[in-house]
């Protein structure tokens, strides 16, 4: 995914939907016309002895009608997909530099001796509650124990490995795995926290960037300025 500025994807945006609107109002006024220079024609080159059947004419005035009534449907529905176009992009411009919170796992260490931030939330009280992450490679960085309370809890990381050692920039996973006194598996959720760099809705829906972790509008659950 390309991420863009505030600027660039809204303009991206405005001027795609623009040019739906514009084509299909084009595409139907087309139609419109054409039926109408075919019935004007008629009307002009029928023969004087034999006049076109007046109920033949009032089915072909009725179709007239129609048709410019579809016209003026499309060329409305082509606006409002438009507005709602630029409405969307608006919105996801409005996170830009804001702190986000999501659900998911995964999130950017975007640097070598940062941090990265994620909360996760328990439905029950547990018993023990491990705590662990893994980088893009699937191998196990860091491990350790979280709290045990119902409810939703933060874990920051700062970057260091189990050995004590700096983990390198890239893309890292909390697994969260919790149970009870009786063994029994406690249900879990996890969201990641980062700040917003960059907003796409090329695709039509619109997709947050935090570092290079693409999050769905549609997952984020809260935000700070």
């Amino acid at each position: 995914m390309t991420t863009v500025s505030s600027s660039t994807s809204s303009n991206a945006t405005s001027s795609s939907a623009g040019s739906t609107s514009s084509v299909a109002a084009s595409s139907a006024s087309s139609v419109y016309n054409t039926f109408l220079l075919l019935l004007t024609t008629q009307l002009k080159n029928q023969d004087p002895t034999n006049p076109t059947d007046t109920t033949a004419f009032t089915q072909e005035m009725i179709g007239l009608a129609s048709l410019e009534q579809q016209v003026n449907t499309n060329t409305d529905l082509a606006e409002m997909q438009s507005s709602l176009s630029t409405l969307t992009n608006t919105n996801g411009v409005g996170y830009l530099g804001k702190t986000v919170v999501a659900t998911g796992s995964t999130e950017p260490l975007t640097s070598a001796g940062g941090t990265a931030e994620w909360k996760y939330t328990l439905g029950s009280t547990s018993a023990t509650t491990k705590l662990s992450i893994t980088n893009s490679s699937g191998q196990t960085v860091w491990s350790g124990s979280g709290d045990t309370a119902t409810g939703t809890h933060t874990l920051s990381w700062n970057g260091t490995d189990s050995s004590g050692s700096t983990a390198n920039a890239g893309d890292y996973t909390l697994t969260v795995a919790a149970t009870d006194g009786s063994g029994n598996t406690v249900t879990t959720t996890t969201s990641i926290v980062g700040t917003v760099t960059g907003v796409d809705s090329s695709s039509g829906s619109t997709v947050l960037s935090i570092g290079d972790v693409n999050v769905a509008l549609s997952n984020v659950t809260g935000f700070s300025s």
